[in-house]
């Protein structure tokens, strides 16, 4: 049969080399400040999914996107929790030289 790349893992990393970050149960705006802190520390074009169930993060997520000149690729449902899926944009005062 076709042959699978390596295990599945289901814990940290879902799909194509995206991060999960579980913020289940937390309040804004530590689900942000959650995202923030991975991003800050990532390659521009990393994927990194936020999973919520503060409603509140439905405005924030978005807005901290918009501010940081990160890209917010979808949003979902799940099992009374929302999935924010964002990739490092390549803002952030670390520019690469023009």
């Amino acid at each position: 049969g076709p042959r699978r790349c390596g295990p599945l893992v289901p814990q940290r990393r879902a799909g194509r080399g995206v991060t999960e970050l579980d913020a289940r149960g937390l309040l804004c705006p530590l689900p942000v400040l959650r995202l923030r802190k991975f991003l800050s520390s990532a390659a521009p074009g990393t994927r990194v999914a936020l999973i919520a169930t503060d409603a509140m993060a439905a405005i924030d997520v978005p807005h901290f996107c918009a501010e940081s000149g990160h890209v917010l690729i979808s949003v979902t449902e799940i099992d009374g929790a929302t999935r924010y899926e964002v990739m490092r944009g390549a803002a952030f005062g670390c520019r690469a030289p023009a």
